[in-house]
């Protein structure tokens, strides 16, 4: 089973690649995740915000895996507990269901992608910089990892 996070972004702040790395590493060999980053449409050009999201949608859509769901990142999509993420991420695993984390860019994901995903995942009702976002999914992805095995790191 492959855990994907595909981010839109590159350059990342050391912070972010560090945060990110120790979190990636924790992960139990049954439930590793893999970074993918998109490079971003530059803003310079006065392109419209829907065709430069088009550009980014084809780059995430061209990085994944055929056979994978599409999780996508989204302020306004669904709130998961800690143990109800736990609870999902069992299912992924023992169905050996891949599964892409997709992260937009600054102006976030196509409308097109985030229908086409099979759910909508919000980290917070707040909006997030995304290379926030990229470290606190990393985080709740060992989280949940660490409840299904019973690891004192998630303590209720």
């Amino acid at each position: 089973m492959k855990l994907l996070i595909a981010a839109v972004g590159q350059r990342m702040p050391r912070w972010v690649d560090e945060a990110y790395s120790e979190y990636a590493k924790r992960m139990p060999r049954s439930a590793r995740i893999e970074l993918i980053e998109i490079r971003p449409e530059p803003r310079t050009e006065g392109k419209p915000i829907a065709k430069l999201l088009e550009s980014e949608c084809a780059r995430i859509q061209a990085a994944l895996p055929e056979d994978c769901g599409v999780i996508a990142l989204d302020e306004r999509g669904r709130t998961l507990t800690s143990a109800d993420f736990a609870r999902w991420l069992a299912r992924r695993i023992d169905g050996g269901i891949d599964a892409a984390f997709v992260i937009g860019g600054p102006d976030g994901l196509a409308p097109h992608l985030k229908e086409r995903a099979e759910m909508r995942l919000a980290l917070s009702a707040m909006t997030l910089p995304h290379a926030l976002a990229r470290v606190l999914l990393a985080e709740q992805l060992y989280r949940a990892a660490s409840i299904l095995q019973n690891h004192p790191y998630h303590r209720q």
